[in-house]
């Protein structure tokens, strides 16, 4: 049996199926965008591409911290 994922990630699943990209899209939009800090890019993503304050939060948080801040 698979723990379930945390943090984060956890959140993935429900992100794809409700705006229909892949994570990895959502990342590359992430590193590839104007803002540059963490809440400015939280805002770009909800103005932009319509996500939720917490799909928008958990790819930022997450895509930051595996590019060591950006």
């Amino acid at each position: 049996m698979t723990a379930a994922v945390k943090g984060p990630a956890g959140y993935f699943p429900s992100i794809e199926k409700k705006y229909g990209r892949p994570i990895a899209d959502w990342k590359d939009l992430v590193r590839s965008s104007p803002p540059t800090k963490h809440m400015e890019l939280v805002t770009w993503l909800k103005s932009e591409h319509g996500l939720g304050h917490g799909h928008a939060n958990a790819l930022v948080a997450h895509t930051l911290a595996e590019n060591g801040g950006r």
